[in-house]
């Protein structure tokens, strides 16, 4: 048995958050339909690079999902997508609030179908208040979120990061939650739900650690003023060769030993004092014996040492760490033509469930025949939608 083996979800988003949400779903055997726009394709498809005739990054977001292509704004396409709702009890969208009611596919409109249909929007804003009908990105929600606001060094530009944040963090994992909550409550109630998920209320909600100190305390957290944005020695060190070291030894048994293997026993008093202007000499004293050694020379050092310190990776360096192998994070995927494509695997690991990784992501409307049919639909009404257009 697979751990989500018995729910079915539609999946009207594109892009990140949802795709994201969905995938780790079905790696845990939620069944996955994707309903996607022929006349408007997830831009996606068109990121390279490519492998195998598909984007890499569709081919991962979209493994394990069928897909079919469905025009909404044709009737009859749209008269497919409610026969769905009456086989899935999860619908997850990503449109502007609004959008899937004028589709006739919002949320009240579909329990009307099926009351036990668990309705998850993804939204930068949410349903409700005045931002809800603006565009927005992941920097825009990081922004808005007051997250942005207190990150990085002062004086400094606000830094950007290599992944989507807000998207990821905020829509996928809050998505996931959101979604598996109402599930639960379901089997509880018998009734389904709409599930409201903004990236901005996730990015805000994740303020917690430091968001604290203002609502009770009334300190407004800033730039370069936490022990994790540059306010201690918590931080990234160059080393010899122009490679970078972490070091995150903030308790005392972590910051004792690492001021043993540095070797200078004048460390262990200047770092005791935790004001800014003495961490910040610390740091610089770090720094300067950072700077002596190239990092492979310091990875040997603290290979043995419990303190919080390791080499920042590239990606590729990362996928060829004993870690991630002995943790199974690289797995092969079947391809459109029977081959192998390496891709990340699940971080979930249930020990009654593997995750199973059965194909990368379709191609638009590759597994249409086969839905409609399960739908019941003989091949006159198929003809009858395809000649209407409700499939492009």
């Amino acid at each position: 048995m697979r751990a989500l083996e018995n729910l079915k979800i539609l999946d009207f988003t594109t892009l990140v958050p949802g795709p994201f949400a969905t995938m780790m779903l079905a790696d845990m055997g939620a069944e996955v339909l994707r309903v996607e726009s022929p006349t408007r394709p997830d831009m996606l498809r068109a990121m390279g690079p490519f492998a195998d005739g598909t984007s890499t990054a569709h081919g991962q977001l979209n493994r394990n999902k069928r897909s079919i292509g469905l025009d909404l704004k044709k009737p009859e396409a749209v008269a497919i997508a409610r026969q769905l709702v009456s086989q899935y009890d999860i619908v997850i969208e990503q449109f502007r609030p609004g959008v899937m009611d004028r589709f006739g596919l919002g949320y009240e409109q579909l329990r009307e179908i099926n009351p036990k249909l668990i309705y998850c929007s993804i939204t930068g804003y949410g349903q409700t208040g005045p931002n809800r009908d603006r565009a927005g990105h992941d920097n825009n929600y990081l922004s808005l979120s007051g997250l942005n606001g207190y990150s990085g060094r002062q004086n400094e530009r606000t830094p950007i990061m290599g992944m989507p944040i807000a998207d990821l963090a905020g829509g996928s994992l809050h998505g996931i939650i959101g979604i598996l909550a109402a599930v639960n409550q379901r089997h509880i109630s018998g009734e389904g739900q709409h599930v409201d998920i903004s990236m901005t209320d996730a990015m805000f909600s994740m303020n917690s650690l430091f968001g604290s100190n203002y609502l009770a305390a009334g300190v407004d957290p800033q730039p370069g003023e936490t022990n994790l944005n540059g306010g201690s020695f918590y931080d990234y060190y160059r080393t010899a060769d122009d490679r970078h070291l972490s070091i995150g030894s903030l308790e005392p048994q972590f910051f004792q030993t690492l001021c043993a293997t540095l070797g200078d026993s004048s460390l262990l008093e200047e770092g005791a004092h935790i004001d800014p202007v003495s961490q910040a000499k610390f740091r610089l004293k770090i720094e300067a014996i950072i700077a002596q050694k190239p990092l492979a020379e310091w990875v040997e050092i603290f290979k043995d040492k419990d303190c919080c310190v390791e080499p920042v990776l590239s990606f590729a360096e990362a996928c060829a760490s004993e870690q991630v192998k002995a943790r199974n994070l690289v797995v092969d995927v079947k391809t459109h033509d029977n081959g192998v494509q390496q891709q990340i695997g699940s971080p979930i690991k249930l020990s009654k469930s593997e995750p199973q990784y059965n194909a990368i992501g379709a191609t638009m409307g590759q597994h249409r025949q086969e839905v409609l049919k399960e739908l019941g639909l003989d091949e006159a009404t198929i003809k009858a939608a395809a000649d209407a257009g409700a499939f492009g």
